[in-house]
């Protein structure tokens, strides 16, 4: 048996990403949804146990901060594993939607006033 961390993991972080500390593609953010594709493609290398556990949670659409959080692992190491995950096709990525700030809703922002006048 090996010497796990005070995490409970057997293998570290570096280990994890080959020794890589930054990540290929700057496709992430903390917020960006990360979804498997399924089917897999049919030209698809064999996934390492860290690559197959975060397409079991992607499953669903998940932002990259609650993967690496589910993962127990630093986001900058669930980075380069989504890297590796997106370059060899197994899952997209969708950057977080813009919300405009330059038309408020004004009728929101009335309702917001009357409210706040009741009290």
């Amino acid at each position: 048996m090996g010497v796990g961390d005070s995490a409970g993991r057997l293998v570290r972080p570096f280990a994890l990403t080959g020794g890589r500390t930054r990540p290929s593609r700057a496709d992430f953010t903390l917020i960006s949804t990360v979804t498997a594709i399924d089917p897999p493609p049919a030209t698809t290398a064999r996934c390492q146990p860290e690559h197959t556990r975060i397409l079991r949670l992607c499953a669903e659409p998940v932002a990259v901060a609650e993967l690496a959080a589910r993962l127990d692992l630093p986001v900058s190491v669930a980075v380069i594993l989504l890297c590796d995950l997106l370059e060899a096709g197994r899952i997209t990525v969708r950057p977080p939607r813009l919300v405009s700030r330059t038309t408020p809703d004004l009728d929101l922002l009335q309702k917001v006033r009357d409210g706040l006048g009741r009290l």
